[in-house]
């Protein structure tokens, strides 16, 4: 259900070589809600965007882990993405409850820039390395978590994917080592063989 939305077209999306693609659509005329149905062979990340008629300022997507089963997608046309609430089983939970966390990050990160930028107009050197200090903190604190959080959901095809698009660039030991608690499982999924093929590549740069 998308509240408020009279008119325009809902796509769903999922990304395929490196690119997004449609797999369905809806067009809206006058009834906010739609339902999509499909088959999927594992649980995957899906996109839903909405290409209004009348207001493109509005275009959004909302990123959500699909898995078989019910799911529910709730949000308002004035905030398609940030109203979101999406209702749907393990994986879906756990990426909600971490989105939750890295707000957070997010927000302090946005504060200690500003105040980076205050301190780089001010021209005092102790502010400005304080602020350096703190920002590489808050970012070795951000890739702790999501390291951990991972690795406590390490039965969840969700945890390889929050690596790799959270925290691709993490010292490769830290990746190994995240991707060596995976239970067999996790590593044979889609995303699990995605970031086995990325700390494969990192290893091979750093032996160049």
């Amino acid at each position: 259900t998308v509240k408020g939305l009279k008119k325009g077209t809902l796509y769903l999306q999922r990304i395929q070589d490196t690119a997004l693609v449609n797999i369905d659509s809806r067009v809206v005329d006058g009834d906010p809600e739609f339902e999509f149905s499909l088959t999927i062979d594992e649980p995957e990340v899906l996109y839903l965007h909405l290409d209004k008629v009348d207001a493109s300022g509005y275009d959004d997507r909302i990123l959500f882990f699909a898995e078989p089963g019910e799911m529910n997608i709730t949000t308002s046309l004035k905030n398609f993405e940030g109203f979101a609430a999406v209702i749907g089983a393990e994986n879906q939970m756990r990426w909600t409850e971490f989105q939750k966390m890295n707000q957070k990050f997010n927000d302090k990160n946005l504060n200690l820039i500003k105040g980076s930028y205050e301190a780089q107009i001010s021209g005092i050197q102790e502010d400005i390395l304080k602020y350096d200090d703190s920002l590489q903190n808050l970012l070795k604190s951000k890739y702790r978590y999501t390291g951990q959080f991972a690795s406590t959901h390490s039965s969840l095809e969700m945890a390889p994917f929050l690596v790799l698009s959270q925290i691709p660039d993490a010292n490769i030991t830290y990746l190994d080592t995240i991707y060596n608690r995976f239970p067999n499982k996790t590593k044979r999924s889609k995303y699990g063989k995605q970031l086995e093929k990325l700390i494969k590549q990192r290893k091979a740069e750093v032996k160049e």
